[in-house]
């Protein structure tokens, strides 16, 4: 059985997201609209969060939108959205997941945009393990964690709490 250890707890994550947020904020105060994408999971449930708190502090108009993909076989089959074409071009979109593990998933979602004449992509993690086997780059992190291979790192955001854990 894998042994848990907590690295960031629900106080904590509130605190990098709202982190998060502000820098998002800070480096495209000057756009009129963000697109913020969320990776169907938790990566969806922390665009939300980004989306609620972005609102909160700037003018900006924020639209929220999901991504749908396997995460395990992304080259299978197209991405699912459920927002329009109109919603991204010639507009700024900043893309959220929870771990950064390989950047396979990561990758296979920017995907979406590179054929579409975008203003700018950013991406969004909470956790970055440092592993990345694709040329992806994170813009904004809220852990940066050093990790093994064989190790993991899992968000849990159910109603009941949220957490990162780090299995050994």
């Amino acid at each position: 059985m894998d042994k848990k250890v907590k690295i960031l707890d629900t106080l904590q994550i509130q605190q990098k997201l709202d982190r998060l947020a502000y820098e998002v904020y800070e480096n495209n105060f000057e756009e009129k609209e963000l697109l913020v994408v969320g990776i169907e999971g938790n990566g969806y449930k922390i665009a939300a969060h980004l989306c609620k708190r972005l609102k909160t502090i700037s003018p900006i108009k924020i639209t929220l939108g999901k991504i749908a993909l396997d995460k395990n076989k992304p080259w299978e089959g197209e991405p699912v959205i459920d927002f329009t074409e109109k919603a991204f071009v010639n507009k700024t979109v900043i893309l959220v997941d929870d771990v950064l593990n390989s950047g396979k998933t990561l990758m296979y979602a920017v995907r979406l945009f590179l054929d579409k004449p975008v203003k700018k992509i950013n991406t969004v993690i909470l956790v970055d393990r440092s592993h990345t086997r694709f040329p992806v780059k994170v813009d904004y992190v809220g852990l940066r964690l050093s990790t093994t291979l064989q190790e993991r790192v899992e968000a849990d955001f159910s109603k009941s709490k949220k957490e990162a854990v780090y299995l050994t």
